[in-house]
């Protein structure tokens, strides 16, 4: 359990001045989100993942590439500082930890499958569902920053919070999960290709 939950993740900002958005802003970037999510097939990225652990002085680093192809195929490829992938397909979830393979029935466990689906939906930044959230809406300069706290009890005992942040085009730029402990897991994103083609041997182990 903790070592997936080392490589799910999601967002932050840094200490900017943020201001909460008025019900229609709030509107108008869930629109712009979700138009832009369903127009989404694909998405290839670079990606950084900052590991913030409160008895560590300093954030674990690692860095790779997402791979992601509509409905539900998502692979990360962690290539800094060790070679592992995380691979989710057809509820099962598939780990290459440096050619050491094992796997996981996803659709068999609640809260893994919930996982999965959120994993997916943040990717494409369309994860505005007030039954399953409490969401909040703040706007940084030219980004926003929504704040999703799950109201799922049990989701909960392992997530405390997403946060997801947004550019003006509504592409999904950093993700953040923050863990009942406070301790989380940041991924940023760069380099991004939307609707690239990408082949199913991507998806492999």
């Amino acid at each position: 359990m903790h070592k997936i939950l080392f490589l799910v993740f999601f967002i932050s900002v840094s200490s900017i001045a943020q201001k909460e958005m008025t019900s229609t802003e709030a509107t108008a970037l869930r629109t712009k989100v979700k138009t832009r999510a369903e127009a989404v097939t694909t998405v290839l990225s670079d990606f950084t993942q900052y590991k913030h652990l409160d008895f560590l002085s300093d954030d674990i680093v690692s860095q790779g590439q997402l791979a992601f192809k509509a409905p539900s195929l998502v692979k990360w490829e962690y290539t800094e500082p060790f070679a592992y992938s995380v691979l989710f397909k057809n509820e099962t979830l598939y780990i290459n930890d440096d050619g050491n393979k094992s796997n996981m029935d996803v659709g068999s466990n609640k809260i893994f499958k919930q996982l999965n689906q959120l994993i997916t939906a943040s990717i494409r930044g369309d994860m505005f569902d007030e039954d399953e959230f409490n969401i909040k809406y703040f706007k940084i300069n030219d980004s926003s920053l929504v704040y999703f706290l799950p109201k799922d009890e049990r989701l909960s005992n392992f997530i405390k919070a997403f946060h997801l942040s947004f550019n003006a085009n509504g592409d999904v730029t950093e993700v953040k999960m923050i863990e009942p402990s406070d301790d989380y897991t940041q991924i940023k994103f760069t380099e991004r290709v939307v609707n690239k083609t990408l082949s199913d041997a991507v998806f492999t182990q």
